[in-house]
């Protein structure tokens, strides 16, 4: 989707980063627009190799509070979920502060597979508990803090966090407005009442929290299979429980989910009424996010309205049901 955040190489630019970067010249670029805030580009480059280019946003324009430096978050989960067994691309390299162009870049090694959001192979259940067992394996990484170390939003405990986090974006729309369903104050204090259960949370677990079908690369050569997982940038440390949010994005996670079902396969994981109402929190915040992103990106109205719109409703339908929790009433 086009953005206000993407910005615009010439092809003599993207030569020049690709020699200063990896020692090689640029034959061909495309750029490869399913994303939604960082420029991407895949380049042929004169020794053979085939490359993605990620470029930041530029550097003046103002970005939410939990986007500065997030291809500095991508390039850390790259190196700290390489040990898992996560099928990921290669991190060729990584430039912060560019003094030529301004901003971050990483370059990755290309993928010959295709976005699961533009097929729809056999087996798409076998290849969903697929999916499920690589987010536990990818969740297992700990760390020792919770929340955006890169963005400085971060806590002692995960409730403080997860608050820190709601509230750095709830006040982002000061100086984006954004039209919400009930006024950001009111919001910020649903999520605080019905917070205490992310008590139970204890070690900060990475998270990547963008695992739509856009964002896993499938093998179809031969029996359909997860080629890669792909765009950390959104990673943070926190509960592996908000991995089940993207993945069932404005519906629920069930029990007969066969993501659910892989995930269990290598650690447990329980529905309980709490982690129910800790998923209800995650939700809330990624559907602020997807309201209050469209600051800065400037979506066009065309593409945007339909994920406004459901973002809209599904958040009223979690404020909903957080409406009179109490601490601890549903533990």
């Amino acid at each position: 989707m086009d953005s206000r955040t993407k910005r615009r190489l010439s092809p003599t630019e993207l030569d020049d980063l690709a020699r200063r970067a990896l020692g090689a010249g640029v034959t061909e670029s495309t750029e490869l627009t399913d994303g939604y805030a960082n420029a991407v580009w895949r380049l042929s480059l004169d020794d053979g190799r085939e490359v993605v280019l990620k470029l930041s946003p530029p550097p003046e324009l103002d970005q939410l509070s939990y986007e500065r430096n997030l291809l500095r978050m991508e390039a850390a989960a790259y190196e700290l979920a390489a040990t898992t067994g996560v099928p990921m691309a290669t991190l060729l390299g990584a430039g912060f502060d560019d003094p030529v162009l301004g901003g971050d870049y990483l370059l990755l090694g290309a993928l010959d597979g295709v976005s699961w959001n533009d097929v729809k192979p056999d087996g798409e259940a076998g290849l969903r508990r697929e999916l499920g067992r690589l987010l536990a394996r990818f969740n297992a990484v700990t760390g020792e803090v919770f929340g955006y170390p890169h963005a400085a939003i971060t806590g002692g405990t995960w409730r403080e966090a997860y608050l820190a986090m709601v509230g750095a974006l709830l006040a982002d729309t000061e100086r984006y407005p954004t039209p919400l369903p009930l006024p950001a104050a009111e919001i910020g204090a649903l999520l605080a009442a019905a917070a205490p259960v992310l008590d139970e949370v204890t070690t900060p677990h990475l998270v990547h929290f963008d695992v739509w079908a856009g964002n896993v690369f499938l093998d179809l050569t031969g029996t359909p299979r997860i080629q890669a997982i792909i765009d950390h940038e959104r990673a943070f440390w926190g509960d592996p429980l908000a991995e089940f949010v993207t993945p069932t994005i404005f519906g629920e996670l069930r029990e007969d989910d066969p993501l659910l079902a892989g995930y269990r396969e290598v650690t447990p994981v329980e529905l309980t009424p709490a982690a129910r109402t800790r998923l209800d929190l995650y939700r809330a915040y990624l559907y602020l996010i997807l309201l209050v992103e469209n600051g800065p990106r400037q979506y066009p109205e065309a593409e945007y309205a339909r994920i406004r719109d459901l973002a809209t409703t599904s958040l009223m339908d979690v404020l909903d049901r957080l409406v009179g929790l109490a601490p601890g009433t549903r533990g």
